[in-house]
């Protein structure tokens, strides 16, 4: 057949089936992703790639440092689910474009609970099946099992045909054992995992085990379950209420962290310091770019991915009136002199716990007069939020504190519509036109950590030791604002630090990073001269 009638050939395919019909030799729709890949596929080729490869060595691997941490968090769940099988799954990888996928990063509470991070590992499960009181894991009363698909051996077609698990696509990865040894956890093949979900599944009443599921993590685990609810007569109303109590009590548990989850906190916070010295190192430059905003950015995730796993969420790198729009995240814009650059970031570490900082920097190194006072403002709000800080206080009271401040600056200012304590009243709150957002939020594998909290342990909860969160007051006056003079317009101003809470106080995790408007000014002019 010659190239012409080739290419005649695949137009009567696609003809045909645009009217109904498809031929027998037709290429199924979802094998066509292969077509570029151009893989030989002869018996000779097969036979040779599987083939004079090395023996994998057996190695004996140590217990990692998060293991009886992760135990522990795992007995506490036990403890709250007794008798009920609980399923958490790590997620799949999720499609970034047709057939290429983001790096993989697992549901927190799957981390959590494993001790698993980095990008281990795509499609697998933790399943908590119940057992006699004090006889499962780490005497708890359940044993856990982590379900994943391991690599195929070298002698297999997955070795090299398969881009999203073969070896030589994506390297090797851990295999059963070395995860069982390092994790002190039970593993198994997700080929055993259907049964395992679903073994004598249905109504307590009836003598059957009730599942609680982390839901819309991974949508074939969910299929896997509400098949097993449907099929055993369970009510799906009531089990989404079960689920929803699960993933209340997963992100309530990280509320107070343990000592090595705090350890993992400082060190997500110094990468992030040391990311925040190369932005300054970087500023000349930006500000001699149409896009400036994409150069501090750069700069900052070049760290985050040389000290860690990634960023912790999206960089805010807002110049000039960008700073004012909160979850500013395009970062196109200039970085003009004579303007400040709002840089709110963090460095994910390869635990998967991540730092959250904002400083607002003067392009220029140096604070106009306005800035300067729009600044001593936002510090005053937050000196104000760190005093309050110690066990025992609500952690509503930290916003109360701040925003007080913020309220009598800008009374000060004359810009209140109506005295200081009917804009403090819960009918007037008329300041926070200019700080809509909170002052605190927790932090630790998510930056916006334990968000299925109850309002009672969240918002009005009580403060403990081992609680990590942010206080980050700002002043935000847009452009447009006409209800402010026009030398504040565009400026926006926010200042974020790290908050351990200690047995009698606060620590500021942070701390290494300049505050105050005179030690920026320093710190600055100090990196741009050596």
């Amino acid at each position: 057949m010659t190239s012409s009638d080739k290419h005649e050939e695949f137009d009567v395919v696609a003809g045909a089936s645009a009217v109904g019909f498809t031929p027998a030799d037709a290429q199924e729709l979802g094998d066509r992703v292969n077509n570029r890949s151009q893989r030989p596929t002869s018996e000779a080729f097969k036979e040779f790639m599987a083939s004079s490869w090395a023996p994998a060595e057996p190695v004996q691997h140590e217990r990692d440092e998060v293991a009886e941490h992760a135990a522990a968090r795992r007995s506490a769940v036990s403890a709250q689910f007794p008798n009920e099988r609980l399923v958490i799954p790590a997620g799949p990888h999720k499609v970034r474009s047709n057939d290429t996928d983001y790096r993989f990063r697992p549901h927190s509470a799957f981390a959590h609970l494993s001790g698993l991070g980095v990008d281990h590992e795509p499609g697998a499960v933790l399943v908590f099946e119940p057992v006699e009181d004090g006889t499962g894991d780490h005497g708890s009363g359940h044993e856990a099992t982590l379900y994943f698909k391991p690599m195929a051996g070298r002698d297999t077609q997955e070795f090299y045909a398969d881009a999203r698990h073969g070896e030589f696509w994506i390297g090797p990865r851990p295999g059963l054992e070395e995860f069982s040894q390092r994790l002190g956890l039970r593993t198994e093949d997700a080929g055993a995992l259907e049964v395992a979900v679903t073994k004598n599944a249905g109504p307590v009443e009836f003598g059957g085990t009730r599942i609680r599921l982390l839901r819309e993590v991974d949508l074939d685990v969910d299929a896997l379950v509400d098949t097993s609810r449907i099929n055993t007569t369970v009510d799906l109303e009531t089990s989404d209420a079960y689920d929803g109590e699960l993933a209340e009590a997963l992100s309530e548990l990280r509320l107070v962290k343990d000592a090595w989850e705090i350890s993992q906190m400082r060190v997500s916070v110094e990468a992030t310091i040391a990311g925040f010295h190369d932005v300054v190192a970087v500023l000349p430059r930006a500000a001699e770019h149409a896009r400036g905003e994409r150069i501090v950015e750069g700069a900052f995730f070049a760290r985050a991915r040389l000290e860690g796993n990634d960023l912790g969420y999206d960089t805010i790198a807002a110049s000039g009136n960008n700073a004012t729009v909160l979850h500013w995240i395009r970062n196109h814009g200039a970085v003009r002199r004579g303007d400040l650059l709002l840089l709110d970031a963090g460095v994910e570490a390869d635990s998967l716990y991540t730092a959250d900082i904002t400083r607002t920097l003067p392009v220029t190194g140096e604070f106009s007069p306005n800035q300067r006072k729009i600044y001593d403002a936002v510090l005053a709000a937050a000196d104000a939020a760190f005093a309050v800080v110690r066990p025992g206080i609500r952690f509503r009271d930290i916003h109360t504190a701040a925003v007080r401040v913020l309220a009598e600056h800008l009374d000060d200012w004359g810009l209140l519509p109506v005295s200081l304590e009917e804009a403090l009243e819960e009918t007037g709150q008329h300041h926070r036109r200019w700080m809509p957002h909170g002052t605190s939020h927790h932090l630790g594998l998510d930056v916006h950590d334990c968000a299925q909290a109850k309002r009672e342990l969240y918002l009005d909860g009580v403060l403990e030791p081992g609680m990590v969160f942010t206080i980050e007051p700002g002043l935000y006056f847009k452009n447009e604002d006409l209800a402010v003079p026009a030398e504040f317009r565009g400026i926006g101003i926010r200042i974020e630090d790290d908050v351990l809470v200690t047995e009698d106080g606060a620590e500021n995790l942070s701390a290494a990073l300049p505050r105050s408007a005179e030690e920026i000014e320093q710190w600055m002019q100090g990196i741009w001269s050596s």
